[in-house]
């Protein structure tokens, strides 16, 4: 009984500030629109795919289990390679990039795609014909330094990367929506802060009440106690707008 109370308490307490909560939410929405529409660039993903071959068994004239498994582990190997400067500087000196190994790294993704032996190489950036050309020319180099670093047997590349249609970031409606969901918890925060700080002056107020006497010498001591306080904060030095703060509280917690 006593929870139902307290949900009926808070539901009270959403509901009697909610507009407070709506616009809070309403505006991290609009924001978060604003500057995934309108300020952040689109960043396009463009990728490749290579397959490392092995040498197969002169007598069997097949792959062994041993081989397999060292070439998917050569896999690994040839993802740092791919990222190596060696292999990148190249790439930026064949295409005649403005970039910096630096800044290419970041944009490189090398993964072996699990129990095959494949690498799957992804680049993202803002120009998505940067990036199909970026992704297209790291296998012509990675296959000379592959073959020059680990004398590798056979690398080939199985799908060219194509010029990317869509955008990978920003997810536009899903950051909208995380920017809905956060401002909806930081309107919850402020409405049941306002109701602490409104509980508190007012357990205040019914305490001086017992002195006064009567509730309009309660409003009136109340009134006094403003003035009091908005000529020390003056005294203080304190800013009108800090002033107009407090009076903007007022008025808020009296809504």
């Amino acid at each position: 009984m006593e929870e139902t109370i307290d949900l009926r308490e808070y539901f009270g307490i959403i509901k009697k500030r909610f507009w407070i909560i709506a616009l809070i939410t309403v505006i991290a929405a609009v924001v978060s629109g604003i500057i995934s529409f309108f300020m952040l660039k689109p960043v396009y993903e463009a990728k490749s795919t290579l397959i490392v071959n092995t040498e197969k068994n002169e007598e069997t004239q097949m792959i062994t289990g041993d081989q397999f498994n060292v070439t998917q582990k050569l896999a690994v190997t040839y993802g740092e390679i791919i990222k190596s400067r060696a292999v990148l500087e190249d790439v930026i000196k064949n295409l005649k990039l403005d970039n910096e190994y630096e800044d290419l790294v970041n944009k490189v993704t090398v993964s072996p795609v699990k129990d095959t032996q494949i690498i799957s190489i992804s680049v993202q950036d803002t120009n998505k014909q940067k990036a199909r050309d970026i992704a297209n020319e790291i296998p012509k180099v990675f296959t000379k330094e592959a073959k020059r670093i680990t004398k590798a047997n056979d690398i080939q590349v199985i799908d060219k990367a194509i010029l990317p249609k869509d955008a990978v970031k920003p997810n536009k409606m899903m950051n909208i929506a995380i920017a809905a969901v956060l401002g909806m918890m930081i309107g919850l925060f402020i409405v049941f802060l306002i109701e602490y700080l409104d509980n508190k002056i007012k357990s205040l107020l019914k305490k001086q009440a017992k002195f006064t006497g009567s509730p309009s010498r309660t409003r009136t001591y109340n009134n006094s106690v403003n003035s009091r306080v908005l000529y020390r904060l003056s005294y203080r030095g304190i800013s009108l707008p800090t002033k107009n703060i407090i009076l903007l509280y007022d008025a808020i917690v009296n809504v």
